[in-house]
């Protein structure tokens, strides 16, 4: 039996038909991506699925004592309470163990009891049971996995203390993942899961996913993520929800396979509709009369109950860059270039001396917060470098697009900010032409300031159309962009005659275009430049980590801080030796929960090792921290 089964769902607000006709079914493990145009209603399916909606028509049958996790798009926008802002992110984060925690204090309150003579023999008779339940469920690991889950989407050790209401939006819809996925639910439902997180923490993430036994239904953007985390897609139409087997990739193949077959189908049928008008025409007034009415009656039946309308060819935004004017060779060149802002204590990186030549395209990555934007604006001459220099080379013309769209002015129309950029458009001219970015009728009327997230970024898109920039600075451009909108902007970008510079969590995007990848370290503070594709700078740190000199994820970061950069003698030792110490306790867990899983009815052996586990896990969290104070004191100097 199925975990949920949806029936003829059917929403409306208003006037407006959200859903009409939607069914589906979430099986065990399955994993779901819903994907169509914004607007069409991911998002109130999603929560119709959770519980948080209901359909206006149509029925949502789920399984008995189903779990079910949702996550929605943004955590700013769920009101939280003055306790729960107050409460530690690690804090926040336990709340899915709220049962091993109630039967972790009830152990200490028994041993507590064993130790009193008139109480221990009641006290022992009901922590052994209690021990055992605890322990089949996590009690003597849950701690380590909160740490290994919030770690993995980019939290570190030092922001575990910081209170939720310190965090940013973006930072509470992490939280609030970290928990859905520590509360292990029979089924997630997840709205936008990669919108926060960098391409270390996506990855983390498709591991994570296809290691866990539960079943997800995913809405995104992200095509890789999709193309790592789905295994059948179902788009969502204006009257319903097509079916694809497979990811991301295969769904674009079999959505072209589609309609070309359902066009083949079309003209065939259309071919054999013009021959029967053809004879009804030559002899609906000869001998053939009555055979001929015969005809007409059967063919104007057939038309209204049984022909196929032509293949709906999707409304999608349309974007051409136009031909990019030669710039010189060079269009890029640092020297001794550090990145950073005036009024911080150091900078953020160091860039080495680098050229990016005409038409190449550098594709810059990092985790969030790393100063990737504050590199294309320093480059841009919007932010002074912090010393060093960036050069642009000789006929360069820039196109921006910035991440945020603060380059918009809010107080125009859609349309006053296309006749602005596109100097002798006529009103005509800028009508039809924003109609090539989903904008018609009164939409270009509609103030910037009231946009959507994707409607800003359609505009932006549409006036750097109209910069005729040979040099592209894009950062984040898929961001708020629905998947028909991410591949028509791919296309107009892999066609672009020019240079771009690129900074992005789209691995799809990156994957397509990158010629070179500048990699931002926050650790090592500095720029690291790899001349080749993406694949080619993934498959190279494969080598690397198989060859040993990055082991995992977290000993990679610990080998990464102290490499290349002048530290004390003393420091190093330090760090060598707490990195020595982390994995020797790591080494102790592990043991441990072995040994207490071998316990077996042995109460006082399983107490003793509970509260070793207990004691050395403290310890494993105090050099955590000790080595991540030591690494950021380093970063800093």
């Amino acid at each position: 039996m199925s975990l949920i089964d949806a029936k003829d769902l059917a929403k409306a607000f208003g006037a407006h038909d959200v859903l009409q006709g939607i069914s589906l079914s979430v099986a065990h493990q399955a994993r779901l991506a819903l994907v169509g145009p914004n607007g069409v209603g991911k998002t109130t399916l999603l929560r119709i699925l959770a519980g948080l909606d209901r359909a206006d028509a149509g029925h949502v049958h789920r399984a008995r004592h189903l779990s079910a996790g949702y996550l929605p798009q943004e955590m700013a926008s769920v009101s939280m309470g003055r306790r729960e802002l107050e409460t530690a992110l690690w804090d926040f984060a336990l709340t899915a163990f709220a049962d091993l925690r109630d039967a972790e204090a009830r152990l200490s309150e028994l041993e507590t009891s064993m130790g009193d003579p008139q109480k221990a023999e009641s006290a022992m008779a009901r922590y052994g049971p209690l021990q055992e339940s605890f322990e089949q469920e996590g009690g003597y690991t849950y701690r380590a996995e909160t740490r290994r889950v919030l770690s993995g989407l980019g939290f570190s050790p030092s922001s575990f203390e910081r209170s939720m209401g310190e965090l940013s939006g973006g930072e509470r819809t992490r939280a609030q993942l970290a928990r859905l996925l520590l509360q292990d639910p029979d089924v997630l439902l997840l709205d936008e899961p990669t919108n926060h997180l960098d391409i270390q923490a996506i990855a983390w993430l498709e591991s994570w996913l296809r290691d866990w036994p539960g079943a997800v239904v995913v809405v995104s953007h992200d095509r890789t993520f999709l193309d790592h985390a789905a295994d059948y897609i179902l788009e969502m139409t204006p009257t319903g929800i097509e079916s694809y087997r497979g990811n991301y990739t295969a769904y674009v193949q079999q959505r072209s396979e589609r309609l070309e077959y359902r066009m083949s189908v079309f003209e065939r049928q259309q071919a054999e509709i013009e021959r029967e008008r053809a004879y009804i025409r030559k002899n609906i007034a000869g001998q053939n009369t009555r055979q001929a009415q015969g005809r007409r009656t059967r063919l104007e039946r057939f038309i209204r109950d049984e022909a196929v309308e032509r293949p709906g060819s999707r409304r999608t935004m349309r974007m051409d860059l136009g031909e990019a004017a030669r710039s010189g060779d060079l269009v890029i060149e640092t020297t001794d270039l550090q990145v950073g802002h005036a009024d911080a204590s150091g900078p953020l990186f160091t860039v080495p001396d680098l050229t990016l030549v005409r038409g190449e395209c550098a594709a810059v990555i990092g985790p969030n917060g790393a100063g990737k934007t504050t590199l294309l604006k320093t480059l841009l001459g919007s932010i002074q470098p912090w010393s060093g220099q960036a050069k642009l080379g000789a006929g360069v013309k820039i196109g921006y697009f910035a991440q945020a769209h603060e380059d918009l002015d809010p107080s125009l129309t859609v349309l006053d900010s296309v006749l602005a950029a596109g100097k002798g458009l006529k009103l005509s001219e800028a009508r039809d032409f924003l109609g090539g970015y989903l904008f018609s009728g009164d939409q270009v009327d509609e103030l910037v300031g009231a946009l959507s997230g994707g409607e800003r970024g359609r505009l932006a898109l549409a006036l750097l159309a109209l910069a005729g920039a040979n040099i592209l600075l894009l950062d984040e451009p898929t961001n708020h962009l629905d998947l028909p909108s991410q591949e028509v902007l791919q296309q107009a970008l892999e066609t672009f005659g020019g240079t771009i510079l690129l900074v992005s969590h789209d691995r799809y995007l990156i994957r397509g275009l990158a010629t070179q990848v500048w990699e931002v370290s926050p650790e090592e503070n500095r720029l690291t430049v790899f001349k080749g594709g993406y694949d080619e700078y993934v498959e190279a740190a494969a080598r690397e980590s198989d060859a040993g000199r990055s082991p995992g994820p977290a000993a990679s970061r610990r080998a990464r801080s102290a490499e290349g950069r002048e530290i004390s003698q003393s420091d190093r030792r330090r760090l060598e030796s707490l990195e020595s110490d982390i994995e020797s306790m790591e080494s102790d867990l592990a043991d441990l929960a072995d040994a207490i899983s071998g316990a077996g009815e042995d109460h006082e052996r399983v107490t003793d090792l509970g509260r070793r586990y207990a004691d050395l896990e403290r310890e494993l969290e105090a050099a955590l921290a000790a080595w991540e104070e030591l690494v950021r004191g380093q970063s800093g100097a």
